[in-house]
């Protein structure tokens, strides 16, 4: 039975490994036995990332990662969501210093998710769209509870899903697949999601959500580990390479986009019609 005996939680006074005391955004919890770590996103009520959630979720990486942790699962305290993706308020009427910022952090993320030496699951026990969705399709494995959506739906809020939001899509569903998804904003069922491939398996529920995790990284700590991170390197190193060598090309290609009128009416309408649910 997986028995968690330590608790790192950001935002405590007693951090364990040095975990530093910052925010509770982030909720970790660690195998002494196994070095399998959950992190837990805590942000309510649906996990929304702004600057502050990633910056906590990046802090966390680089820790786990200079901790030598031997596995990663990324789920959610939400019961409905697993993350809702970008905050839009950071891209609404947002200053160019604030924009530049929360992109730059954003890709930091992602970039130590993505390339995290260790196995990654993500445990999907909630909605997953947009940046909900890149956290999850950035994990080697993807488990998701049953009735629920998830898909990179940008093009339905007038934005644009970035080139490396895309190549996530396209490396996990093809590249055919991915074209139809990104231009109608698809949001797949679980189900769906699937049968094409973007979640690798569905669960009955959370408690079996987290048992199918746990099995993925008992099947992954059986294998030797250079070996194992070498691979899963070598697939990635290609779209990592390509945000990583472009990053001020990307920030000005998001910071150019998001101030243009039509893009601030958009959110501005759909910001209201949140408002009004």
């Amino acid at each position: 039975m997986f028995v968690l005996r330590q608790c790192l939680t950001l935002g405590t006074k007693s951090s364990v490994r040095n975990f530093a005391a910052a925010t509770n955004l982030v909720n970790v919890k660690i195998n002494e036995d196994t070095g399998v770590v959950i992190m837990e996103l805590n942000k309510p009520p649906v996990n929304s990332l702004n600057y502050e959630l990633l910056e906590a979720m990046h802090r966390t990486l680089v820790k786990l990662e200079n901790e030598r942790c031997s596995g990663m699962i990324l789920t959610s305290s939400s019961p409905n969501t697993f993350s809702a993706g970008l905050d839009l308020l950071e891209m609404y009427k947002p200053t160019v210093d604030k924009a530049r910022k929360f992109w730059g952090m954003l890709q930091n993320t992602w970039i130590k998710l993505y390339s995290a030496p260790y196995p990654t699951v993500a445990a999907i026990n909630g909605h997953s769209p947009a940046g909900g969705c890149l956290l999850a399709m950035s994990c080697e494995y993807r488990i998701m509870v049953p009735k629920k959506k998830i898909g990179l739906n940008e093009t339905q809020l007038g934005i644009v899903a970035p080139q490396w939001f895309q190549d996530c899509m396209k490396n996990i569903i093809g590249s055919r697949q991915a074209e139809k998804a990104l231009i109608a904003g698809t949001l797949f069922s679980s189900e769906e999601a699937a049968k094409i491939g973007l979640i690798d398996e569905l669960a009955t529920d959370k408690e079996d959500l987290m048992k199918k995790a746990h099995d993925f990284m008992d099947e992954q700590l059986g294998l030797p580990p250079l070996a194992r991170s070498t691979v899963k390197i070598g697939f990635r190193k290609d779209t990592l390479n390509r945000l990583i060598n472009s990053r001020e090309v990307d920030t000005k290609y998001f910071i150019d986009f998001i101030f243009q009128p039509k893009v601030q009416e958009s959110l501005e309408m759909y910001l209201q019609a949140l408002k009004k649910k």
